[in-house]
């Protein structure tokens, strides 16, 4: 299992690119000003990482109970990604459309582009990540650290 440190690390990580790639896209793809977007972005991306770093812990808790190992398949990968989004969208939809004064609709839709966004880059980041700072092999197998 990943060390508290590391998780720190992964968690920060992913929100700061996450954030950096996702405000210019999304003012230009809702034609609103950045600054908006990029609250949206800043509050989103704070729920966002204290979300990722319980969800990952449980996860990796339900893997090594289930799997014995927290090493994760393409197709493990793709169901960890979008329960990971599917509860996130469920508290940012409200936000989003206060804070723009949007219909829940046009929130739910906004929300869907960004989660969808995420998803793959949740994805693309998590692979790179473990590919980077694998989790050694003793700790995989045995689940201590």
């Amino acid at each position: 299992m990943r060390t508290t440190r590391d998780r720190i690390r992964h968690a920060l990580s992913f929100e700061i690119i996450g954030l950096l790639l996702v405000t210019p896209l999304g003012a230009w793809t809702f034609a609103m000003p950045m600054h908006d977007i990029g609250i949206v972005g800043i509050v989103s991306a704070t729920l966002a990482t204290i979300w990722n770093y319980i969800y990952n812990l449980l996860f990796d808790h339900v893997m090594l109970r289930l799997a014995g190992k927290v090493q994760k398949s393409l197709g493990v990968r793709v169901v960890h990604a979008v329960l990971f989004e599917f509860g996130l969208l469920l508290v940012l939809m409200p936000f989003i459309a206060v804070y723009l004064g949007v219909t829940l609709v046009q929130a739910f839709f906004m929300d869907v582009a960004f989660a969808l966004f995420y998803m793959v880059y949740a994805f693309v980041f998590n692979w790179v990540y473990d590919w980077i700072w694998p989790v050694p092999a003793s700790e995989n197998a045995s689940g201590r650290v």
